[in-house]
């Protein structure tokens, strides 16, 4: 029962953690400091009877800390981090719209499991694509640059000098121009079978002024075009889709002899038992209803699901044709490989 009731309090509490990042009221608290019910509703424009039930529920959460000698809120160094530095290497609360995405597509999962058809990522709500998008971009912004490329054999003096990549699934274009922002002398190209998501990504590239050096366009990943990649990149994105053999058979074909495939992959280990832990079990729920639901809606429907570990990738590289294949770099939340033809 007190798991339960734990368990419970954080679902319900995901709502609350929605209503925060979206009207502001964790950035107001983190950028006005401590504050009072009254307080925090006059910098954000809201009811204060409403933001009163919010501060207890998010203080009992210990989302914010609670000055019982000032009776006012506010957010630790850490809590600010998770909630309301978006820029930063730990921010989560974007990863709630996922959450929601979830529960507003459960009865389409539940036909699914009947009828075993799958569930598109396009038929998806939309904030399915906004959070997946800030959920992972604290984690290319922490450790893509500083850990990820330079873990590559010679990857990153080629970008340095001036390579083309591919960015295959690049949902928003998040990985994508950070790379682009990093390497002015190398071009790259993000692919996605969404529509709505490339539109998004370019809007985002033209904004920050790297429309002419990251360019999306709407493409499968068996049939992206173009040939002679310095690299080509999959983050997140290979265990979603139907036929993940045939589009690394692609990426093989579209790669220089002496390119390089970074595939980044949810953190999982081979074994079932290894990944019955929190990390895995948050990875198994979206694999429930997003990843596996994804891969089934397409050809093949291979359905790696998001804990395929690293030996199941392995025989996707391998199956592919490529013969060489080595883990250069790990978090808690991911994998990343070396694949060579």
């Amino acid at each position: 029962m007190g798991k339960m009731i734990g368990d419970m309090g954080a679902a319900m509490s995901a709502a609350l953690v929605l209503l925060g990042d979206h009207l502001g009221l964790y950035r107001a608290l983190a950028d006005g400091g401590p504050a009072t019910s009254t307080q925090l509703a006059a910098r954000t424009g809201t009811t204060e009877r409403y933001v009163r039930e919010w501060l207890a529920g998010q203080a009992a959460a210990g989302y914010v800390t609670y000055d019982e000698d000032e009776h006012r809120f506010f957010l630790d160094p850490m809590q600010t981090l998770v909630f309301a530095d978006e820029g930063g290497p730990v921010f989560l609360a974007g990863g709630f719209d996922v959450i929601a995405a979830m529960f507003r597509d459960e009865p389409k999962i539940a036909d699914a499991f009947r009828s075993g058809d799958g569930v598109g990522w396009h038929e998806h709500n939309a904030c399915l694509f906004r959070g997946t998008e800030r959920f992972f971009r604290p984690g290319y912004n922490a450790n893509l640059l500083s850990s990820w490329i330079p873990a590559l054999d010679g990857v990153e003096a080629k970008l340095r000098q001036g390579a083309v990549v591919a960015d295959v699934g690049c949902g928003h274009g998040a990985s994508t121009l950070l790379m682009a922002q990093a390497f002015p002398n190398s071009r790259f190209f993000g692919f996605d079978y969404h529509a709505a998501s490339v539109e998004r990504a370019r809007e985002t590239a033209e904004a920050a002024g790297l429309g002419s050096r990251a360019v999306f366009q709407t493409a499968m990943a068996k049939t992206f075009p173009g040939d002679h990649y310095d690299l080509i990149c999959i983050f997140d994105a290979l265990h979603d889709m139907g036929d993940p053999v045939g589009a690394a058979a692609h990426i093989r074909a579209c790669l220089n002899p002496d390119g390089t495939w970074m595939l980044v992959e949810p953190f999982a280990n081979d074994d079932l038992t290894d990944n019955l832990n929190p990390v895995g079990r948050m990875f198994y729920a979206a694999s429930t209803m997003l990843c596996t639901p994804a891969s089934l809606s397409q050809e093949v429907g291979l359905g790696l699901g998001a804990q395929a570990g690293e030996a199941r990738l392995r025989g996707v590289c391998q199956e592919a044709g490529f013969t060489r294949f080595r883990r250069v770099a790990q978090t808690p939340f991911n994998l990343v490989f070396e694949v060579r033809p």
